[in-house]
């Protein structure tokens, strides 16, 4: 089974999209993640990638994105990695991923958000990717996003004045065991899923 490294990893979320696309999945972390699905290892994403990644095939990296996002002028001292990260997986000469948002220095990225695989969300996400990506997808929105009825607070799914839920955003992201702090900062599978195919399709050639 082909190997991917799953760095900045948190509670999983990008990780079970590459594990639906085939992939054997160990994510890095600094912090302690108690509910990541698949091997974990508590280490600097960056030592362990410049140690250990040419054991992969594949390497994803979703660097801290405080800089970037809607929040950035609260970011404070949450560092800048963006360009560290992509020089490293040049070096290593494995097919790559680099996921932030939008705002982030990413080169050439595809873009994907909810609708397009038809979830009731606004999660805007970039994909710097070092293979080729078939961009197939519709950008179709649901009923309830073309009505304006719901609105990007925090990138959290929320109706219109009111917090939808912990159990209406794992059921919307494909997501069941992770807790609303963690929802808050993860990436929809589905996400990770489509760009998998793409990386295994380029690994199988």
């Amino acid at each position: 089974m082909m190997r991917l490294l799953d760095l900045f990893c948190g509670a999983g979320g990008a990780g079970m999209g590459y594990h639906r696309a085939g992939f054997e999945v160990v994510g890095v972390d600094i912090k302690h993640q108690p509910h990541y699905p698949f091997e974990f290892h508590q280490a600097d994403a960056l030592e362990y990638l410049s140690g250990q990644g040419q054991e992969f095939d594949a390497i994803h990296a979703s660097p801290p994105c405080q800089k970037y996002g809607k929040t950035k002028h609260l970011a404070g001292d949450h560092p800048q990695l963006i360009g560290q990260v992509r020089d490293t997986l040049i070096a290593i000469g494995r097919p790559y991923v680099i996921e932030n948002v939008p705002g982030a220095p990413l080169r050439n990225p595809v873009v994907l958000t909810g609708p397009m695989f038809g979830m009731n969300i606004v999660r805007d996400r970039l994909f710097e990717c070092s293979f080729d990506v078939p961009f197939v997808l519709s950008p179709t929105s649901p009923p309830a996003v073309k009505m304006g009825r719901a609105i990007n607070d925090g990138d959290m799914l929320q109706p219109v004045g009111h917090f939808a839920g912990v159990e209406y955003a794992r059921a919307q992201m494909g997501i069941d065991w992770m807790t609303r702090s963690e929802l808050a900062q993860a990436i929809p599978p589905a996400y990770t899923e489509f760009i998998g195919r793409a990386v295994m399709a380029r690994l199988q050639i």
